[in-house]
C-alpha cells in the first residue's frame, strides 16, 4: 500500500508593492483538515485527491497546506521562518504517524514566493522535504505557468507540472495531473528526466491568453507531449515579472520517462516556438490622459479600465487612485466604479454609518509613494463584513470591513484589505452591478472574456503607475539575471536545454 505525503504552500509577490505580506495572511490548514478542506474546493490538491481516491490502496498522509489569501508584498523574514518551521513539522509530524514512513510526496507550490531572506522560497520548501524524506521518496510539484522554476527546485523534485492555462482555469486538472505522474513513479517505475530550457524574456499581455494568444501554440505542443505513452510533462511559464529574483525569466519544461535526448530536442522545441513570438508579448498602453479622452469618446455602454498596475491578484497594494483622478481630472461626466484598499477611510464609515457623510482622504494606503490621496465628500452606501466566494471558483475571500462610498458621479468599493480581483464578485457582493456604470476600473491583467471583455463597450489597457505595471522596465529590477526583454537591448537567444534527474 503506497503511502503519499500530501503537501502545499502558495503565495505570489510583487517586490515593487512597498508594504510586506505577513504569516496571518494565509489560509493554512493542517493534518486531515487539508484533505477535508480540498475536498470542497475545486484547486490543485483538490485534483491529485480525486485521482489517489481512484487508485488502489493507497494511503494519504496529509501534512500542511498553506496557501496565501491573495497576492502582496515580498513576505516578512518572520514569517517565511514561521511559515518554514511549521510546514517542516507538519511533514515530519505525518511521517511519524502510525501510517510510518511514506513512499511518494505531491507537493503544490506557486513558484512566484520571495521572502525578505529568501529569493528562492519553493526551493527552500523543498530542501526542507528532502531533509526529511530522504532522497529516494519521488516528489512531485504543480507550480504556476507565473512560477519562477530555479536550478534548486528541478535538482529537488523528480518532476515537475504546469498549469496549461491563463486566465487559469485548470488548478483541479494540474493536481490531477500531478498525482497521476506520482502514480506511474510508484506504480509502473516510470523514471521521470527532465529538460529545461532558460528563454530571456519577460512577458505580458494578450498574447499570453493561452486559449486566443500565440502562446497556445506551445501549451498546444506540451498537451502533445503529455498525450504520448513517453511523456509525463510539459510546459511553458513565463514567470512574475515582478517577482525580481535572480533566476526569473521565461522556460521551456519537459519531463520524459527516461528519455534524455527526447526530452532535450522536445524542450528546445517548445522554447523556439515561445522565443518566435516574444516581440508580440508584451501589452500596449494608452497613458493614463489618452485612455480617460477614449473612455469619454466611447459613447454608450461601459469602458473598462484595465488597471493591471494595481493587480492584487499579481501582488499590488490595491489602493492606487491614479485612474479615478485622471477622470476628475479631466472632468469626466460618466458614472464611475472603482475597488480601493484604505482601512482608515474604511474604519471611518463604519463610524459615520449607512447614510452618513464625512471628508474622505481616499489612495495611497499603501503605497504612499506612487498615489497622493484624493480628498472629497462621500456619502455611505452600504457596509459589510467583506467575507464572500468569488463568481469564479466559488473560493471563500475576505476583504475585511468594507465600505461603498459614492461622491457625485463615482462609486468607490473601499475595503479593509486586498482580494483577488479577476471577477466581478467584488462589486457584485457589495451590491455594484458594471453594467450599470459608464466607466469601470478593473485591477487585473486579464479576466475571464465573460467577465468584462464580451460585454463591454471599450476595454482599454492603462499605463498607470504601479507595482505590477505592464511597463515592466518602469520598475527598476536589480536582481533578476540580465539581459533580458524587455529590460535590455539586443537580447540574443541561444538556447540550452539542461538536464536533470534523480535516479
Amino acid at each position: 500500500m503506497p503511502r503519499i505525503l500530501i503537501a502545499e504552500c502558495k503565495q505570489e509577490v510583487s517586490t515593487f508593492n512597498p508594504a510586506r505580506s505577513h504569516y496571518a495572511e494565509f489560509r493554512v490548514v493542517k493534518g486531515a483538515d487539508l484533505l477535508d478542506f480540498h475536498r470542497r474546493t475545486r484547486e490543485e490538491v483538490g485534483g491529485a485527491l480525486s485521482v489517489f481516491a481512484e487508485a488502489p490502496d493507497v494511503e494519504l498522509a496529509p501534512s500542511y497546506g498553506a496557501s496565501s489569501n491573495t497576492s502582496g508584498g515580498v513576505l516578512a523574514a518572520e514569517s517565511f521562518d514561521r511559515l518554514l518551521q511549521d510546514y517542516s513539522s507538519a511533514i515530519t509530524a505525518a511521517c511519524d504517524t502510525a501510517g510510518g514512513p511514506v513512499d511518494g510526496a505531491y507537493i503544490c507550490l506557486h513558484g512566484a514566493m520571495q521572502a525578505a531572506n529568501e529569493n528562492d522560497p519553493e526551493g527552500a520548501l523543498l530542501a526542507e522535504a528532502r531533509r526529511i524524506l530522504g532522497e529516494r521518496i519521488p516528489i512531485v510539484i504543480s507550480v504556476d505557468i507565473h512560477g519562477i522554476l530555479t536550478d534548486r527546485m528541478l535538482q529537488l523534485a523528480d518532476a515537475v507540472v504546469v498549469y496549461h492555462t491563463y486566465p487559469h482555469i485548470d488548478f483541479y486538472e494540474t493536481g490531477a495531473r500531478a498525482a497521476t505522474l506520482l502514480l506511474k513513479i510508484l506504480a509502473d517505475g516510470v523514471r521521470p528526466v527532465t529538460a529545461r530550457v532558460k528563454i530571456p524574456t519577460l512577458a505580458r499581455g494578450d498574447e499570453m491568453i493561452t486559449a486566443t494568444g500565440a502562446v497556445g501554440e506551445c501549451i498546444v505542443k506540451a498537451q502533445e507531449i503529455e498525450a504520448d505513452e513517453r511523456g509525463l510533462a510539459a510546459g511553458v511559464m513565463w514567470g512574475n515579472p515582478f517577482t525580481d529574483v535572480p533566476e526569473l525569466r521565461s522556460n521551456a519544461v519537459v519531463v520524459m520517462d527516461g528519455d534524455e535526448e527526447t526530452a532535450q530536442t522536445l524542450a528546445l522545441d517548445l522554447a523556439q516556438r515561445f522565443w518566435a513570438h516574444h516581440e508580440k508579448m508584451q501589452v500596449p498602453l494608452a497613458s493614463l490622459e489618452d485612455a480617460v479622452q477614449q473612455a469619454a469618446a466611447a459613447g454608450t455602454g461601459t469602458v473598462v479600465m484595465m488597471d493591471a498596475a494595481d493587480a492584487t491578484s499579481s501582488g499590488a497594494s490595491g489602493d492606487s487612485n491614479a485612474i479615478l483622478r485622471e477622470a476628475l481630472h479631466q472632468g469626466y461626466g460618466g458614472t464611475i466604479l472603482a475597488p480601493l484598499v484604505d482601512p482608515v477611510t474604511v474604519e471611518r464609515a463604519f463610524q459615520a454609518g449607512v447614510g452618513g457623510s464625512f471628508r474622505a482622504r481616499l489612495g495611497g494606503a499603501v503605497d504612499e509613494l506612487r498615489y497622493q490621496p484624493l480628498e472629497f465628500d462621500v456619502e455611505v452606501r452600504s457596509l459589510s463584513d467583506g467575507k464572500f466566494r468569488s463568481e469564479s471558483f466559488g473560493w471563500p475571500w475576505d476583504a475585511g470591513k468594507t465600505a461603498v462610498l459614492v461622491a457625485d458621479n463615482a462609486t468607490l468599493v473601499v475595503s479593509t484589505q486586498s482580494v483577488s480581483l479577476f471577477d466581478r464578485s467584488f462589486f457584485y457582493a457589495n451590491g455594484q452591478d458594471p453594467r450599470h456604470f459608464d466607466m469601470v476600473v478593473v485591477k487585473s491583467p486579464h479576466c475571464e472574456p465573460h467577465m468584462f471583455a464580451d460585454w463591454c463597450a471599450k476595454l482599454i489597457n492603462v499605463d498607470a503607475p504601479g507595482s505590477t505595471s505592464a511597463n515592466l522596465p518602469s520598475l527598476g529590477h536589480t536582481i533578476c539575471a540580465r539581459p533580458i526583454i524587455p529590460l535590455d537591448e539586443g537580447v540574443k537567444f541561444d538556447p540550452v536545454a539542461d538536464v536533470f534527474r534523480r535516479w
